[in-house]
């Protein structure tokens, strides 16, 4: 591990945050794979490519990607030890031998120039503490014409999770939760500031495509319930309060998630944007 300059970040996902993703990495794979194939297919990830996996988490993103890469290569970098740990196991489990993960801080990470056809990333580039710099630095790490591709956050409002935290303002000190700002998981969810952050970062052809999928996260309403509650944010936001409003949320937002149950499982929907922009050759 080099230079780590977002240490907030860095904190986090060492920590409980981490730690829950990688004990849970089915549950977030089930939450987020329906923007997998989307993010892939238009990465256009050929046989013998060279990819970039950033924030790439526990893994799924970066293994599917050298599955499309079955010639070439994979790296994917994280702040977090838990996850990367986690990906590790998967990709030897499943005889993925073209990957490998580092731990990394893709805003400054030495990556070798021009390394890399492409660059991928699902939901892990939201959180850059200087994003200019940070896009600036995975630009630097593909060859010229080299492809970025990566999936993030749409507005909150049309993603139901949000939705469903939001109903327990009664009972829980929501503050800005789900507010755009940065770094953050909604960040980039205005496309004009993608448009401008990655054009300064040198980018060419930017382009923000506004998509969408279901995730399953739960078996009903109590599982999902538990599941979102035990988040770090839904730790955070239970942690403020008596447990009797704590209660009270839970009961709230399984209420709220029994119209969301469908064929044994609870589906949320969520927006993002599937983001495409090039290297100038």
């Amino acid at each position: 591990m080099r230079t780590i300059v977002n240490t907030e970040q860095a904190q986090a996902w060492n920590g409980y945050e981490g730690a829950h993703w990688a004990r849970n990495q089915d549950r977030w794979d089930a939450v987020n794979g329906g923007f997998d194939q989307p993010l892939l297919d238009a990465a256009a990830i050929g046989e013998r490519d060279r990819v970039l996996d950033v924030g790439c988490g526990a893994g799924q993103t970066a293994r599917l990607a050298a599955r499309r890469a079955a010639g070439g290569r994979v790296l994917g970098v994280d702040l977090s030890a838990p996850m990367l740990e986690r990906a590790r196991e998967t990709a030897a489990k499943e005889g993925v031998g073209n990957v490998m993960f580092e731990r990394a801080d893709a805003q400054v990470h030495p990556f070798e120039p021009g390394g890399f056809d492409v660059a991928t990333s699902r939901f892990g580039v939201m959180f850059f503490g200087d994003p200019v710099a940070a896009f600036a630095n995975i630009g630097r790490a593909l060859r010229p014409g080299g492809r970025l591709a990566f999936i993030c956050a749409a507005d909150a409002g049309d993603n139901e999770w949000i939705q469903a935290i939001a109903a327990l303002r009664k009972n829980l000190p929501l503050g800005g939760f789900g507010e755009a700002g940065g770094p953050g998981m909604f960040s980039l969810a205005d496309p004009g500031r993608i448009r401008a952050v990655l054009s300064s970062a040198g980018f060419t052809d930017v382009s923000p495509l506004r998509v969408e999928a279901y995730g399953g996260w739960g078996r009903d309403a109590e599982d999902a319930a538990a599941f979102l509650l035990d988040t770090g944010p839904g730790r955070h936001l239970t942690g403020q309060v008596d447990q009797g409003s704590a209660d009270r949320a839970r009961e709230a937002l399984v209420n709220h998630l029994r119209d969301h149950e469908e064929r044994g499982s609870v589906r949320l929907r969520s927006t993002a944007w599937l983001v495409t922009a090039s290297r100038p050759v």
